[in-house]
């Protein structure tokens, strides 16, 4: 387990990583690179929600930045 800048630094690198401290089962963010195709420009961090079912955009809470339950996700 670590805070949220390994778990950035892991986002980085391509991981997935969640937090042991979230509600839902399957739930896992995931950073996301623009290509020529992307109607975004800049990298953004999305989560997966229900076993990946369900994707939308992610914003860091307070309780997430100063946690240190986060894990990467196999």
């Amino acid at each position: 387990m670590f805070g949220i800048g390994q778990a950035v630094k892991e986002l980085r690198d391509g991981n997935k990583v969640a937090r042991q401290g979230w509600p839902g089962r399957g739930m896992f963010l995931e950073l996301q690179v623009p290509d020529e195709h992307s109607k975004m420009t800049e990298p953004y961090v999305y989560i997966s929600m229900a076993l990946g079912r369900t994707r939308i955009p992610w914003l860091c809470s307070q309780a997430d930045l100063l946690a240190t339950d986060w894990y990467l996700v196999e």
